[in-house]
């Protein structure tokens, strides 16, 4: 059974909930207004409640979560799916999908097995 809570930081749940790595990634986020609760950005001790949309800028869009319980601890990725809906507004997905039209990668042809840098690049772009 996971661990819950009744009152939770945002930057805990955010961590818990796998949006981000680490927690410190996630305070880090939103100390620099990357992370909001009803259009207002929060600091890593906001309180976040059940109901609650939050908002995280992913460059180039805003992914929107709410809220569905407070998980204390980070679970495996089957078990969070009960604790966070992801609510992005399909308008916000289709300005990924255009920037991912938008800037091909290309690779001239014979240069050989991509190094771990172009395929860090690539993943960085979304492609793997």
């Amino acid at each position: 059974m996971p661990k819950t809570e009744e009152n939770l930081r945002i930057d805990k749940w955010l961590w818990a909930v796998r949006l981000y790595k680490t927690r410190s990634l996630a305070a880090t986020a939103c100390k620099n207004n990357q992370v909001s609760v009803a259009g207002v950005y929060v600091k890593p001790s906001h309180i976040v409640k059940i109901g609650d949309v939050v908002n995280v800028k992913r460059p180039p869009i805003v992914r929107s979560y709410e809220v569905l319980g407070l998980l204390a601890q980070r679970e495996s990725a089957k078990v969070v799916v009960d604790f966070v809906k992801d609510v992005t507004l399909q308008s916000e997905l289709q300005k990924l999908e255009d920037v991912k039209m938008v800037f091909t990668v290309y690779r001239d042809k014979g240069t050989g097995r991509p190094t771990k840098k172009d395929r860090r690049a690539l993943e960085d772009f979304g492609y793997l």
